[in-house]
C-alpha cells in the first residue's frame, strides 16, 4: 500500500459512491468526502452520505449546497415523473429523463477545486458503464477529457505542480461485482440509498432504474439486499 495521501471522493450516499470511498481508503488514501446537495428529489441520500463517511473513516466530509432545480430538465430536479419498470436492456440504450444535465461535470469541478486547496491530485468517482442508466457522463471518454481539463484549468496544473487523476474504480464492474467488492472492503450497504423516487417514509420504490439495477446486483451476487422497499 502506498503511503497515505489526500484524495477527494465524491460521495452521493448511494452504493456505488460508498464502494468508491471504501476502495480509496483501501488504497491508502486519506479520503476527503464531498457530497453535493443539488436539490435532488432523493435527498435521503445526503443523510446516508454522512453516515457512510463516518463508518468508512473519511478524514473529512463536507456537504455543498448547489441547487440545480432552477435549471430543471431532469426528473430528479423538476416536476417530471421518474420512469418506472423500464426494461434493463432499454435502460442502457437511451438517455433517460433522470439524467441531470452536466451533473458529473459539476461534481468533478467541485472536487477539483477542493483538490487544489488540499494539495491533492486524486479524485474518486463511482461511475459505472456496465450496469447503469445510460448517462453520457458515466463513460471513459468523459473521465479522460476531464483529466485533461483539470491540467489546463488549474493553477497547480499549469504550473506543473500537480498531475490530476480521476479514479473510476467501478467503471467496468457489474452491479454484482460492485456488491462483492463493497462487502470485501467493509461497506455496510444498509447505510446506502439508491432509489430515485422514495416514498415519504424513505422506502425505496423498487421500480425506478436505480432500484431495479440494485436489486439485480444483490440477487446476482447471491447476497440479501438490506434496502427497505415499498410494498
Amino acid at each position: 500500500m502506498e503511503p497515505s495521501k489526500n484524495a477527494v471522493v465524491l460521495l452521493s450516499g448511494g452504493m456505488d459512491s460508498a464502494v468508491a470511498l471504501a476502495l480509496a481508503r483501501r488504497r491508502g488514501f486519506e479520503a476527503h468526502a464531498l457530497t453535493v446537495d443539488y436539490g435532488q428529489r432523493h435527498r435521503a441520500e445526503v443523510s446516508c452520505a454522512r453516515r457512510i463517511a463516518a463508518a468508512l473513516g473519511a478524514a473529512r466530509h463536507i456537504v455543498v449546497e448547489l441547487d440545480l432545480r432552477p435549471f430543471g430538465g431532469s426528473a430528479l430536479t423538476a416536476d417530471i415523473d421518474v420512469p418506472k419498470d423500464r426494461a434493463l436492456g432499454r435502460a442502457a440504450q437511451e438517455i433517460p429523463v433522470t439524467y441531470v444535465p452536466a451533473r458529473n461535470t459539476i461534481l468533478l469541478a467541485l472536487a477539483l477545486a477542493w483538490c487544489e486547496t488540499l494539495g491533492a491530485e486524486d479524485i474518486f468517482i463511482g461511475v459505472n458503464r456496465i450496469d447503469y442508466s445510460g448517462y453520457p457522463d458515466c463513460r471513459p471518454p468523459f473521465i479522460e477529457q476531464f483529466e485533461r481539463l483539470a491540467q489546463t484549468a488549474t493553477k497547480a496544473g499549469v504550473e506543473g505542480r500537480s498531475r490530476y487523476r480521476v479514479h473510476a474504480p467501478l467503471l467496468d464492474m457489474s452491479k454484482a461485482e460492485i456488491v462483492r467488492a463493497g462487502l470485501a472492503a467493509g461497506v455496510d450497504f444498509s447505510l446506502t440509498h439508491s432509489c430515485y423516487d422514495p416514498t415519504p417514509e424513505n422506502l425505496a420504490c423498487g421500480r425506478c432504474d436505480a432500484c431495479i439495477l440494485r436489486r439485480r446486483g444483490f440477487q446476482e451476487a447471491g447476497i440479501p439486499d438490506p434496502t427497505p422497499y415499498a410494498p
